[in-house]
């Protein structure tokens, strides 16, 4: 198909009318404001995105000012818990130093208690000694005291007993 041909008038031309149709049509949506309205669209549809992108740009500083918040929290929370881990040992080695002095303190009271005993344990068994060898002593003296002074004996023979008693006690 041949648009033009060389001897035929140019509104013969399709291509021709097709031209003068979109004029008439620029010519009329410029006349109704179409171009208005297109401009106006674009420019609400440029304020949007400026609106989107600031809204973005608060939201990526509010989430830049959680994130060094939870970065200083965090600091935070190690410092704490660096704090606690030392308090915990010097309380450790506290209560083992106050478990070591009084394990030493219960040792030595044992200790003294068990010397004490056997303190007493030895008094008494010096006194049981002593006890026994004045009664010794006495039977053998009231034996002898008998052999030898029958007619004086008993009564010379239970005082001698009661005051040697007596001064052993």
């Amino acid at each position: 198909m041949v648009l033009l041909a060389a001897n035929a008038p140019y509104w013969d031309n399709p291509v021709f009318w097709v031209g003068v149709s979109f004029a008439i049509l620029i010519a009329f949506a410029l006349r109704q404001g179409v171009l208005g309205a297109l401009t106006k669209a674009l420019d609400d549809r440029a304020d949007l995105i400026k609106t989107e992108i600031a809204e973005a740009r608060r939201l990526r500083e509010e989430a830049q000012a959680l994130l060094e918040d939870s970065k200083r929290r965090h600091a935070g929370a190690e410092q704490e818990a660096t704090a606690i881990v030392a308090g915990a040992k010097l309380e450790a080695e506290a209560l083992a130093t106050e478990a070591r002095r009084q394990l030493k303190e219960s040792v030595e009271r044992r200790t003294r208690m068990a010397e004490e005993k056997i303190a007493r344990a030895e008094a008494q068994a010096v006194a049981e000694v002593r006890s026994a060898s004045v009664e010794l002593a006495v039977a053998a003296a009231e034996q002898i005291i008998s052999g030898k002074a029958p007619t004086m004996a008993g009564a010379l023979i239970d005082q001698s007993i009661a005051d040697l008693k007596g001064r052993l006690h």
